[in-house]
């Protein structure tokens, strides 16, 4: 403990589950099935820093060493949609953030970089901004159904139903072959790697029952399909992928519903549907149609992130043209070497 902060591991320390049970604030990203998967697959390592010495933890600030070729720091929490500081006093993050700002210049270690969904960190600048949108799963099923937009939404789902789309949900070895072969095409159109294979496997390895596979086939061939996970009552949307040869059969719309039902029937009250760029309006656009809620999610660091210089742009839209084009084996292997150095 220095100056007034301890710093804990909690893959090891079990206060820090019990904490998350306590703390209605805690997500999935605060889970220690998250937590290890995250070292497993990155290695990187987890630290929590909080204001408790000894006994039941009182707050608690999740954490984990980022390094890439441009810099490091430390990152709360990498791959997270958002991760709140689970703080009930505003002195006490700041203190942890001081410290950290302190150990930041003893080591030259780069930056610090807080994803909340609810707090405003003083001290820090705002990096990126985006759309998180929520749905309340706790009303009654017909009311959630007739809040889907009426063409986009609820006609696809009567069309997957007439076209004979099928419904499976899991983890087995085979519907994670078909999640990722989803995922792999809508990568490739948008120009970026998949994940690597192995972060689902490890997800599915640490959340156990937390992770659901969902997919949709026609005649047998997947078409769509998404990747849930799951913690106390809420459901969050992570990844998902389809086939565009097959959209017409409405297999995405389709699998959203089911998911919901299913979520539902399990006692899970609202549906994540994670974060969107504020220039992506066909994602954010679905995720209106299915009626959800929409608020901005803000992202903060110390120092200040450097703004984008208009080359980075072409740059990265030249590569999304070269990605596009490279075979499966080539495009999972540059998901291997690149995702570590993101977070």
């Amino acid at each position: 403990m220095t100056k007034g902060i301890s710093v804990l591991d909690p893959l090891k320390d079990a206060r820090w589950e019990e904490f998350l049970e306590r703390d209605p604030r805690a997500s999935v990203f605060h889970s220690r099935g998250w937590l290890d998967a995250l070292k497993r697959t990155y290695g990187y390592q987890p630290l929590v820093l909080t204001t408790t010495g000894r006994g039941p933890l009182a707050n608690g600030l999740a954490v984990c060493q980022v390094k890439s070729w441009r810099s490091s720091g430390l990152v709360s929490l990498p791959f997270s949609d958002h991760c709140e500081p689970l703080f009930e006093q505003p002195g006490e993050l700041s203190a942890v953030l001081e410290f950290m700002a302190d150990e930041m210049r003893l080591t030259r270690s780069g930056s610090v970089e807080l994803r909340p969904r609810f707090t405003m960190p003083a001290g820090l600048s705002e990096s990126a901004s985006y759309y998180l949108q929520t749905l309340n799963l706790a009303r009654p099923e017909e009311e959630i159904f007739s809040s889907f937009h009426h063409s986009c939404i609820r006609r696809a789902i009567r069309r997957a139903e007439r076209e004979g789309v099928s419904y499976e949900a899991g983890t087995s070895d085979r519907l994670l072959s078909s999640f990722y072969e989803m995922l792999r095409l809508t990568r490739r159109r948008y120009g970026v790697p998949p994940q690597p294979l192995a972060w689902f496997r490890n997800l599915i390895a640490c959340l156990g029952d937390g992770v659901t596979i969902h997919v949709a086939s026609k005649n047998g061939r997947p078409i769509a399909s998404i990747l849930t996970l799951s913690f106390k009552k809420t459901m969050v949307y992570k990844y998902g992928g389809s086939d565009a040869t097959h959209h017409r059969f409405g297999g995405m719309p389709f699998l959203f519903w089911r998911a919901i039902q299913d979520a539902r029937a399990n006692g899970i009250e609202e549906m994540d549907l994670g974060r969107a760029d504020l220039d992506q309006p066909g994602l954010v656009t679905f995720k209106d149609h299915l009626g959800a809620t929409r608020t901005m999610l803000t992202y903060y660091t110390c120092p200040a992130r450097r703004k984008a210089a208009a080359h980075d742009g072409a740059i990265s839209r030249a590569a999304r043209q070269v990605v596009s084009y490279l075979p499966d084996a080539a495009l999972d292997l540059t998901g291997r070497l690149l995702y570590r150095h993101l977070g």
